[in-house]
C-alpha cells in the first residue's frame, strides 16, 4: 500500500490544493494540524481565504500555521460575501493543479487523510469532475442528542457536502465555480455538483474520511437556519422542481409551517374581524401544529429543562420565521432564470490533464 500511495503521489494527476474559507474561528487550528499530520502527499498550496468583514486596520487572520504546511500555505482576503464567493477567490488563487480539495474550517481530517485523498484521485477516471468524502459527525454516547446536534448529524449523509469536497480545476471552470448568489453555507455545495452533472462530467464517491464536531451554538440557532428556505426557491428557480430528488436533499416541513403561519394569521384576522368562532377554529389548528412540532424536536432529544424550553419557544417562532424567508425569496430571486445544461463534457473522455508550469500563489 505504501508504494502503491508514492507511485500514485508520483502522478501529476493526483496533485492538489486545499482551499479553506474562514472567518478566524478557534477551529482553524485543529484542521491545519490534523492536515499537517495526516500521513501521505501533502498540498501542492494551502489557501486560507480570510473571509471576515475587513476594515481600515484589520488584525490578521488569528491561526498558527503547523511547520509542516507554513511554505505552501497562504492568506488571501475574501469578500465577506460568505462560503461561495470565498471559495471563488479561493481555488483561483491557487496553484494551477488538478485537483482543488474544499474543506470547512471546523473539520478534522482523518489521520490517514493525505494519503486517502490521493487514492481517491488516482482512483477517478476522466469523467469524473468531483469526488466526495466520508463525513463523520461524532455525537454524545452518554445521552440523546440535541436538535443542534441532530442537525449537524445530517450532514454526515449530504450528498455533496464541501466540508470536504475534491473538485477538478478543469469542472470549476467549466460551470465558473460557485454561485455567489448563495451567502450561505447552504445549498451552494448541492448548485455547484448539479451544473457540474449538467455540464457532462460525474461525481465519484471517496474513501477519506474526516470529522465534521458539532460546533457551540445558541438556543436561537434553528430560527436562523429558517433563511435556508430563501435558498431554496433558488434552487427550484435554478435547476427546477425536481431538485430535490436530483441533489437527494430532504424536504423538510415548510409545507407545514406555511399552514401552521396560515392557522396563526387566520385566527388573528377572524378575531379582529369579530368571528369568534372561526378564530377559535384557527387558533386550535396553530396550537396543533405547533405542540406536534414541539414534540417532534424534544421527544428524540435529552429532555433537560434548557433544551425543551428551547424546542417549545422556537418551535412557535419557526414557522412564521421559515415563511417570511421564503417570501423573501420569492421576492429577491424573481429574476433568476433557469439554468440551460451544457450540451456535453468540457472535454472528451480520456483526455490527459496536463498541468501548467511557473504559476505562483498569489500572495
Amino acid at each position: 500500500m505504501a508504494a502503491r500511495n508514492r507511485e500514485d503521489a508520483g502522478a501529476e494527476g493526483t496533485t492538489y490544493a486545499v482551499v479553506i474559507p474562514t472567518l478566524g474561528r478557534p477551529s482553524l487550528g485543529a484542521t491545519l494540524r490534523a492536515l499537517a499530520d495526516a500521513t501521505g502527499p501533502k498540498p501542492k498550496s494551502v489557501i486560507l481565504v480570510d473571509d471576515r468583514p475587513h476594515t481600515h486596520g484589520a488584525t490578521p487572520l488569528p491561526v498558527d500555521v503547523p511547520a509542516a504546511l507554513r511554505e505552501v500555505t497562504a492568506v488571501v482576503p475574501g469578500r465577506a460575501r460568505g462560503p461561495a464567493a470565498a471559495r471563488n477567490t479561493g481555488w483561483r488563487a491557487a496553484l494551477r493543479v488538478p485537483w482543488v480539495v474544499f474543506l470547512d474550517d471546523d473539520v478534522v481530517p482523518g489521520p490517514t487523510w493525505c494519503d486517502d485523498l490521493v487514492l481517491d484521485l488516482a482512483a477517478a477516471t476522466p469523467a469524473n469532475g468531483a469526488v466526495t468524502a466520508r463525513i463523520d459527525v461524532p455525537l454524545p454516547a452518554d445521552r440523546r442528542p440535541t436538535d443542534w446536534e441532530r442537525n449537524t448529524a445530517g450532514l454526515a449523509t449530504a450528498r455533496w457536502i464541501t466540508a470536504d469536497m475534491a473538485y477538478r480545476r478543469e469542472a470549476l471552470e467549466a460551470v465558473g465555480g460557485f454561485d455567489e448568489r448563495f451567502r450561505r453555507a447552504f445549498r451552494e455545495d448541492a448548485d455547484l455538483a448539479l451544473r457540474v452533472l449538467d455540464a457532462g462530467w460525474t461525481v465519484a464517491r471517496g474513501a477519506r474520511s474526516t470529522s465534521h464536531p458539532v460546533r457551540p451554538a445558541g438556543r436561537w440557532v434553528s430560527l436562523r437556519l429558517q433563511r435556508g428556505n430563501a435558498d431554496d426557491v433558488l434552487m427550484t428557480r435554478l435547476h427546477g422542481p425536481d431538485w430535490w430528488t436530483r441533489a437527494a436533499a430532504p424536504r423538510g416541513r415548510l409545507p407545514r409551517h406555511l399552514a401552521v403561519t396560515a392557522a396563526a394569521a387566520g385566527a388573528l384576522a377572524c378575531a379582529a374581524l369579530r368571528r369568534p368562532g372561526a378564530a377559535t377554529v384557527c387558533a386550535a389548528g396553530w396550537l396543533a401544529g405547533t405542540a406536534e412540532f414541539a414534540l417532534a424536536r424534544i421527544l428524540p432529544g435529552p429532555r433537560h429543562r434548557d433544551e425543551v424550553l428551547a424546542m417549545a419557544v422556537t418551535s412557535a417562532l419557526i414557522p412564521p420565521a421559515a415563511t417570511w424567508h421564503w417570501l423573501r425569496g420569492h421576492v429577491t430571486h424573481l429574476g433568476a432564470e433557469p439554468l440551460r445544461p451544457a450540451s456535453g463534457p468540457p472535454r472528451p473522455p480520456g483526455t490527459p490533464y496536463r498541468p501548467l508550469t511557473g504559476e505562483q500563489v498569489r500572495r
